[in-house]
């Protein structure tokens, strides 16, 4: 019998006792994870991660060569943010609201060496009011390099990012990996600024 990855049952767990702040029903695969990180700028170093879960993407950005000094997981459930906390050490984990990310990076001091490079999100966008996907993009971008990109799954057929959302931030998008393997399957989606949008920042 194959063994479940790590964190499945908390994780399902989480999602039982509050369906609509847990994305999931079982954690992010390897495979997923990969087809985000692929879509990290090449010359990556500082990355926040949005709703970390029990860290399987965490993991994954570790082995792919992000040291943990610089990297912030943002969890806003208290015990899924306890157990990331425990299992990577020296990585910024922070518990709190997507929509604080600027102040919630900056009092951590994450933001002392500069924006980020990439936003990786696990967050549950395509079931969120448009007002919602706006103020927490608004937050991500607002910790971003003006090239910076936005990495977001989303199990549904459509864009996770309502198109009325992206044209108010002036983002452009493009698709990534359609992820068979991830249960539910998965498409990953990149966000970043026009060009006239980046030269304002």
């Amino acid at each position: 019998m194959k063994r479940a990855r790590p964190g499945v049952w908390k994780f399902f767990w989480q999602w039982l006792k509050n369906p609509l702040r847990t994305a999931a029903v079982v954690p992010s695969s390897s495979e997923l994870a990969y087809a985000m990180i692929a879509e990290l700028p090449e010359d990556t170093r500082r990355v926040i991660e949005l709703g970390g879960g029990t860290g399987a993407i965490t993991r994954e950005l570790l082995a792919a060569g992000i040291h943990a000094s610089q990297l912030l997981v943002l969890e806003l459930n208290e015990e899924l943010h306890a157990h990331l906390h425990a299992r990577f050490p020296g990585v910024h984990v922070v518990l709190g609201d997507a929509r604080s990310l600027p102040e919630l990076a900056g009092a951590c001091g994450f933001l002392e060496e500069g924006p980020a490079d990439a936003v990786v999100s696990g967050l549950g966008l395509l079931t969120m009011p448009p007002s919602l996907q706006q103020e927490i993009l608004a937050a991500a971008f607002g910790c971003l390099r003006a090239d910076g990109v936005f990495i977001q799954f989303t199990y549904g057929p459509a864009a996770p990012v309502a198109d009325a959302v992206a044209r108010e931030l002036d983002l452009k998008v493009h698709r990534g990996d359609f992820v068979l393997r991830n249960v539910p399957p998965a498409t990953v989606y990149v966000y970043s600024r026009h060009a006239r949008a980046s030269a304002a920042h």
